[in-house]
């Protein structure tokens, strides 16, 4: 995702904290989800037989997003891709040095050099805000998901968005199934 080096690539790790980590990431996901929305209206506009709903494209990019923070990307190979993951390990080793005195946090995340429990408790913690800001811009935008049994069931309100949260669970779905 082109959005991530735009932002998260450039944080100094000294200066991260959860929340500012939250943040650019926010911020990453709404530049990302005005881009799809703009490209998702002029392509339809040539291809009246695409019929891929916005909120389907806007769950994709966010579960990438997803991958990214959690160090679960397939997209191996790209010196910019391993930059960024490098980066985020000192982000969260930042985090982690910060938690690490709290009861159970040493036995929960300690061993771990790559930090993969903490950053999918992060992304756990935090996915909400980032789907409301990959949403920002897709207005007038309802997600349909459905059922095992053939029925459909649509978000409550606009901009792909649910009252109890994100209706997607694609961030969970591993990437060569999706």
């Amino acid at each position: 995702l082109y959005m991530c080096d735009r932002n998260l690539e450039h944080i100094e790790p000294k200066k991260i904290t959860t929340h500012n980590l939250l943040l650019d990431v926010c911020l990453a996901a709404l530049h990302e989800g005005a881009a799809i929305s703009a490209d998702h209206v002029k392509y339809r506009a040539n291809n009246t037989d695409f019929k891929t709903n916005i909120c389907t494209e806007l769950a994709r990019s966010f579960a990438d997003i997803g991958d990214i923070i959690r160090g679960k990307d397939l997209y191996f190979g790209n010196n910019k891709k391993d930059k960024l993951q490098e980066q985020l390990k000192k982000y969260f080793q930042k985090i982690y040095d910060k938690l690490k005195d709290k009861e159970g946090a040493q036995k929960r995340y300690g061993s771990d050099e790559n930090y993969f429990q903490l950053r999918e408790d992060w992304w756990a913690l935090n996915r909400n805000d980032v789907w409301k800001a990959i949403t920002c811009n897709a207005h007038d935008s309802y997600y349909r998901k459905m059922g095992a049994d053939g029925s459909i069931e649509q978000s409550d309100m606009k901009q792909c968005r649910n009252i109890t949260g994100v209706p997607t669970y694609f961030d969970y779905v591993p990437q060569y199934l999706r």
